[in-house]
């Protein structure tokens, strides 16, 4: 204002021209001095509300157009789907261990390395061991020896038995002979033509004849008693020589396992053991995880197992590689919770109670050619999601969901009408009774 008012003394006191350039410079915008507050643009604050009146429906519609993909998805999808992270990779791993004790003299495999059903995994010294098959074998050699001696002595058994039946008839024909003998001077002997000493003579030898007979016999019996015996004795030689073999078997299967080889195809792992080693019978070596046999336990809530059986289709994906989806099925439901199973199982029945929701493992499958991939590692966490909607029946569509709703409006506006005697009520349909 002081500006103005110098300006206007000074266009009064002169001429037109001087009068001009002064309200030109009244007219002109002043600077703005220091301190001072200006007014708001007018020109400035009206872009902004235009750019306001634009975002703000554009946000609404986006978050609307989210919020209903979002809600058709579930309706379609995402109300069949029971998921959990509590998954991980599992797979048969096998603890290889020492059968038989010894020092270790050759380790070819290192941790990771993949090896092959049958291939050579560590060495054990077997030099024990081949003295023992070797000395199995030269027992058995020694056994077969004694079966072939008593074999022999059978056949001479029976020979004997021959000798002594041949002996018997000779005895046998000497009492025969002595016996008539006998008979002859006895009857002499009544008709005074013989004397008593040739009576008594041939009674001596009847008498000796017989015994000679009781004794041959007793040679048979004891002849055939000895084959009998013998007998015996090669039985259980060959039983013995069948023991022996049973320890020769043993000699050379402990001889087998100071080589030991991978029992199937898989990955050796967690590796303990080195060359010059002693390792114990049962001593751990080495692990050996079959990567083509993993499968994936998901620990699902006891609220969730309801909906999940056998055979349906299951996404899993491994934490380890982002956003990689595999495809799997469930394989089987665990028969018990896993505390059941754990060292401690829980007991309820005893001082305060506080319900836990309990988790019941579930076994799922993955393809084959996925797991030969190898990428399935034993303990990798993964997340699951059961597909719980029975591929077979069709998919659900918001036009088959909201026909229900609409049928249902209607009924209820169409009875409310007809309860108020706006329209006439629709007659139902008549029931039929049976004849009693």
């Amino acid at each position: 204002m002081a500006d103005t008012q110098t300006t206007t003394t000074a266009a009064t006191g002169t001429g037109t021209g001087e009068g001009t350039v002064a309200l030109r410079a009244a007219t002109a915008p002043s600077q703005p001095r220091t301190g001072e507050i200006l007014p708001p643009a007018a020109g400035i604050a009206a872009p902004r509300r235009r750019k306001k009146r634009v975002v703000l429906p554009l946000l609404l519609v986006a978050g609307l157009g989210g919020g209903g993909y979002e809600g058709y998805r579930y309706f379609v999808e995402g109300r069949f789907l029971v998921s959990t992270d509590d998954a991980y990779v599992k797979a048969d791993m096998s603890t290889i261990a020492a059968k038989v004790a010894g020092y270790v003299t050759l380790v070819p495999v290192v941790d990771n390395t993949v090896v092959t059903k049958g291939q050579v995994l560590a060495r054990i010294d077997d030099g024990d061991y081949r003295n023992a098959v070797d000395a199995a074998q030269a027992r058995i050699d020694t056994q077969d020896a004694t079966v072939a001696r008593i074999g022999r002595q059978v056949a001479a058994g029976a020979a004997a038995v021959d000798q002594a039946g041949a002996m018997l008839q000779s005895a046998r024909a000497d009492a025969t002979r002595l016996a008539a003998e006998f008979a002859r001077a006895e009857s002499l002997m009544h008709s005074s033509y013989g004397t008593q000493q040739r009576l008594d003579q041939a009674r001596a030898d009847r008498d000796r004849a017989d015994a000679a007979v009781a004794n041959a016999q007793a040679a048979v019996t004891s002849a055939e008693a000895a084959i009998d015996v013998l007998k015996a004795q090669r039985v259980e030689a060959e039983k013995v020589r069948a023991e022996l073999v049973t320890t020769l078997a043993r000699a050379d299967r402990d001889l087998g396992f100071t080589t030991v080889r991978a029992p199937f195809d898989g990955v050796v792992g967690n590796k303990s053991v080195q060359p010059g080693q002693y390792v114990q019978t049962g001593g751990r070596l080495l692990s050996l995880v079959p990567l083509d046999s993993a499968y994936v336990e998901a620990n699902f809530k006891e609220t969730q197992v309801a909906r999940l059986k056998p055979g349906q289709r299951v996404v899993i994906k491994p934490d380890a590689y982002g956003e990689r989806e595999v495809m799997g099925t469930v394989e089987s439901i665990a028969p018990a919770s896993g505390a059941e199973f754990s060292m401690l199982p829980p007991e309820n029945a005893t001082g305060n109670f506080t319900k836990i929701v309990q988790r019941l493992p579930v076994r799922i499958a993955v393809p084959a050619e996925v797991a030969r991939e190898g990428i399935l590692r034993p303990g990798l966490s993964v997340e699951v999601a059961v597909q719980t909607r029975d591929p077979g029946e069709p998919a659900p569509t918001i036009a088959g969901a909201v026909a229900p709703l609409v049928d249902r409006v209607t009924r209820t506006v169409r009875d409310a009408a007809a309860s108020l005697g706006l329209v006439a009520a629709e007659a139902s349909p008549p029931r039929h009774t049976a004849a009693r």
